[in-house]
């Protein structure tokens, strides 16, 4: 099966391509708009992070240079990741998302809550479309394209993907591009997302979920055991095996995918 990555990368050359990726994130500023709000949320947070040292910085992606899985969300949370400087860490949909990572053996523990807590990812990498928290959890669609380059290059360094999971109908739509963007030929006409959706694009297979915005875990339109099925079968596609035995949790096991409904709401990580 041919690969779009660079399957030739050692094991070191990924950490370092992965590291100078990271930082080279981290230093961008090409959207004025984007930095203007990073900084501005970082010198007014609420009450509750008020004294808190805010990252305010582009967010790179997190989790194991030979991740099998990737999982891709919309955007860093204005006083989620934006605050912490990590993917998905700090805010309530994180909690949820590194809940089910733990159940389906992803992650070492079930919270991420800073940089330093220990966190250890095995098998799958978290990015996101865009890096920086955007006004109204809503980039633009130039900010969008300003951005999606670094999902491609990340893809690139990461050669033993097989599945991607998308979080939400932004997070879908945003990978899909980043296929084409990497050369290849993405289906006409283009997957639907729904949740449980599945696609297979190039040497990929691409599965949709929910997000996991309080929006939806709240009323209950994202539940625990609905993100678990997901995870549980995007493990099985990339070849990991069952998931790990969690104390006290049952995982359910994975059925066959259909779409349902797309995700109108596409909250942020």
């Amino acid at each position: 099966m041919t690969r779009s990555g660079e399957p030739n990368l050692t094991a070191g050359a990924r950490i370092a391509a992965l590291a100078g990726l990271s930082a080279e994130i981290v230093e961008c500023r090409r959207c004025p708009r984007l930095v203007a709000w990073r900084q501005a949320v970082a010198a007014n947070p609420p009450r509750r992070y008020a004294g808190q040292d805010y990252w305010a910085r582009p967010v790179p992606g997190f989790g194991d240079p030979a991740a099998r899985v990737l999982i891709v969300g919309l955007a860093p949370a204005a006083n989620g990741g934006n605050r912490t400087g990590r993917v998905f860490t700090g805010d309530r949909s994180g909690d949820f998302l590194f809940a089910a990572l733990w159940r389906t053996g992803f992650a070492n523990q079930p919270t991420s809550v800073s940089r330093d807590d220990g966190l250890a990812l095995t098998g799958a990498y978290v990015a996101a479309v865009n890096r920086c928290a955007p006004p109204a959890n809503a980039p633009t669609p130039t900010e969008r394209e300003t951005c999606l380059p670094f999902l491609v290059r990340e893809l690139a360094v990461l050669p033993d993907v097989r599945v991607i999971v998308a979080l939400g109908a932004f997070g879908w739509d945003g990978v899909l591009r980043t296929l084409e963007a990497a050369g290849l030929q993405v289906p006409r006409p283009r997957p639907r997302f729904g949740h449980g959706a599945e696609a297979p694009i190039g040497p990929y297979a691409l599965l949709g979920v929910f997000h996991p915005s309080q929006q939806n875990t709240f009323t209950g339109k994202l539940t625990e055991p609905m993100l678990d099925v997901v995870l549980a079968r995007a493990r099985v596609i990339a070849g990991l095996g069952p998931e790990s035995a969690r104390p006290n949790r049952h995982i359910p096991a994975p059925r066959p995918a259909c779409a349902a409904p797309a995700d109108q709401s596409a909250r942020l990580p």
